[in-house]
């Protein structure tokens, strides 16, 4: 048997989806081979994709409604696949984040993941030497989550980011070049405020690593905070007001958003 016609629907929603679609495919008696050249992709990709090892594309999700006659099925099926290619502990953020109003971020060695080009988060997920399915889920993951951006009311976004982040080379300089130049574009849209704490500025509040502080429309505000293997959501109220204590100090200390962006296209240059 092959490995797509062994797999179990209901263990994961990524095996149900592609129970569902090759099931799909089959009923319209479409080979593997005709459906990859529909959707303009190699017949291993597809076969893998059928046998839970890939993660699906929106817009194979929306050629095979049309092709099956689906409806939407597929098509509200894939935000979920998505959604659980998270790890379990991650989930409850990535949907905070999406009810964010404001989302205030700092970080210290990377560009926020809601910023990072695809190829720029590529290379972070590849220095952990993942397996190739890992790799492939967790940039595809990473990516969907920015199209929070694109809704009608989306959040306002406001980052200060340690020099380091703009100094340190992820994948090539020909990546970094793409990853800040789609900065300085974001640091110059009216619901994005990007600052730059220089190394000259000393010191400073965010001594204690990374987080992520969310406002929400309803319920109370929480804190995000980076840890080594997982990191962790608060919402007591002190760990809170510490967080939003910090960021402020954070703003004071970092260079206006003219400056920062001055700082950001130099350092661009000079790549």
């Amino acid at each position: 048997m092959s490995a797509a016609t062994e797999l179990d629907p209901s263990a994961s929603v990524l095996t149900f989806y592609a129970t569902e679609f090759r099931r799909e495919r089959e009923r319209i008696r479409m080979t593997q081979r005709e459906m990859a050249k529909r959707a303009w992709m190699a017949p291993s990709l597809l076969n893998k994709i059928e046998s839970a090892k890939r993660l699906p594309t929106e817009d194979l999700s929306k050629l095979a409604d049309e092709l099956f006659g689906t409806g939407d099925r597929f098509q509200r099926l894939w935000p979920l696949v998505i959604r659980y290619a998270y790890p379990a502990w991650f989930r409850p953020f990535v949907e905070l984040e999406e009810a964010a109003a404001i989302i205030r971020s700092f970080e210290v060695q990377v560009m926020p993941g809601l910023l990072q080009t695809e190829r720029y988060a590529r290379a972070i997920y590849a220095a952990r030497r993942p397996d190739s399915n890992e790799l492939e889920e967790q940039v595809t993951a990473r990516i969907q989550r920015q199209r929070i951006f694109d809704r009608d009311d989306p959040p306002e976004f406001r980052a200060v980011l340690d020099e380091t982040v703009l100094r340190r080379v992820w994948g090539s300089r020909e990546v970094m070049r793409e990853q800040l130049e789609h900065l300085v574009e974001l640091a110059r849209l009216p619901r994005f405020v990007i600052q730059v704490l220089a190394y000259e500025s000393g010191g400073h509040a965010g001594v204690g690593g990374p987080f992520a502080a969310l406002t929400l429309d309803e319920g109370p505000d929480v804190v995000y905070v980076d840890g080594f293997l997982q990191g962790q959501i608060l919402a007591e109220p002190a760990c809170v007001k510490a967080a939003q204590r910090a960021y402020d100090l954070l703003v004071a200390d970092a260079l206006s958003p003219t400056q920062s962006v001055d700082l950001i296209v130099s350092t661009l240059k000079k790549l």
